[in-house]
């Protein structure tokens, strides 16, 4: 009797993968709604997050020179608090002395004004349509709103004491990163070489953003304070943070200074402004930098400046400084984390990976006659004796 053959069954029940990409579309849909709907909680643990990952190697650094624990993370905590206590303090005064100069230019903005409205007349503009554009122009109220925006920024106190808050758990936390890490790598070595990676590159990012950011606030700073424009430490500062904004941070960091220069000081010296400024910052910042960073965090210069239009969207203005970060980490736990998902590396680095070298052809070895395989057998040395026992001789 013969043994009929029996269908094999599926082992197990597989989705398409045309299914499993529109859930996966959906799930990241549903998430960035989220974050966009609770932005205001989600900037400052974002901030918290990336100041801790880029301090937690101090403490490290601290324990390998004999200092315990408890006063290695006192020291780090010490540290940065003082930091960003300094760049906030300075900020606030900086912002409180610009509103209190700002009506002090009223009439020059008015002057403008009239001076704009007669060259378009002269230009063939109708008056009508220069009044009807005009009078939505009051220089009190466009001054009254720049100085409520800028004392909005007094705002952030709130958000500033949730970072603290969230410093100092997250700092006690990452003194045990490294053994935290040193395990996972036994279980799940994948999902530890994505953590490094995100760690690392965040790190890297930060240190040649601050770097940079320092170079080119000196630079503005003396420039400005040497033609005399008011607040210079104020837009150096400015400089200074709008360097963590990818390829448009230094835009935003001229426009203040130049406003202010023209009303100071007339076309000319606005005019010496943006071309110093442009000078500076477009040669630091969107030539060389941008190499750098590249390099240091391994995305592409085109998925730099999406994500900086991304994150600005879904976070808001935090999320344009923490653009790059927070792209490195969504890589980490979407690519990086899952070796099928890794060939995307290819498609997002900042330079093509290396090609690997290719194995060298094995030669087909000639098959020798059957007289000399026995001749050769025979002529062979004798190979020692695995036991390490020396053979009797007859």
């Amino acid at each position: 009797m013969t043994d009929q053959p029996v269908a094999e069954q599926p082992s197990s029940w597989s989705i398409p993968r045309g299914t499993i990409v529109l859930l996966s579309i959906a799930g990241l849909i549903i998430t960035i709604g989220g974050m966009k709907a609770v932005s205001g909680l989600v900037g400052p643990i974002f901030l918290a997050l990336m100041l801790t990952v880029a301090v937690q190697p101090i403490p490290s650094w601290l324990r390998r020179k004999g200092m315990p624990n408890w006063l290695a993370f006192i020291a780090t905590l010490l540290a940065v608090y003082g930091i960003i206590l300094g760049l906030f303090g300075s900020l606030v005064f900086s912002v409180a002395r610009l509103a209190t100069i700002l009506p002090q230019y009223t009439d020059q903005f008015q002057q403008y004004l009239d001076d704009f409205q007669k060259f378009l007349t002269d230009h063939g503009v109708s008056q009508e349509k220069v009044q009807s554009t005009i009078s939505h122009i009051d220089p009190s109220k466009a001054f009254g709103y720049v100085t409520e925006v800028l004392e909005s920024t007094m705002s952030v106190a709130s958000m500033l004491i949730l970072v603290l808050t969230l410093l100092l758990f997250m700092s006690a936390d990452a003194l045990s990163f490294d053994r935290r890490i040193a395990v996972l790598a036994g279980e799940r070595s994948d999902i530890a070489d994505a953590f490094r990676s995100f760690a690392q590159g965040t790190r890297s990012y930060l240190l040649v953003s601050t770097i940079f950011g320092l170079i080119v606030a000196v630079f503005d700073t003396g420039f400005l304070w040497l033609i005399g424009i008011p607040l210079p430490v104020l837009w150096g500062l400015l400089s200074f943070i709008t360097n963590y904004i990818p390829n448009v941070g230094f835009v935003l960091g001229l426009i203040p200074p130049a406003l202010l220069a023209l009303l100071d000081g007339g076309v000319s010296q606005m005019l010496l402004v943006i071309v110093v400024y442009s000078v500076i910052n477009v040669i630091i910042q969107s030539v060389i930098q941008p190499k750098f960073v590249g390099d240091a965090v391994g995305i592409s210069t085109t998925l730099t400046f999406l994500s900086l239009v991304f994150w600005a969207w879904v976070i808001g203005p935090l999320g344009a400084i923490l653009a790059v970060p927070l792209t490195l980490m969504s890589k980490a736990l979407l690519i990086d984390i899952d070796p099928a998902t890794r060939w995307a590396d290819v498609l997002i680095s900042s330079s093509p990976p290396r090609p690997e070298p290719a194995a060298p052809p094995t030669e087909a070895t000639p098959t020798a006659p059957a007289g000399e395989t026995d001749d050769a057998e025979e002529t062979a040395p004798e190979r020692p004796d695995d036991s390490g026992e020396d053979t009797p001789s007859s």
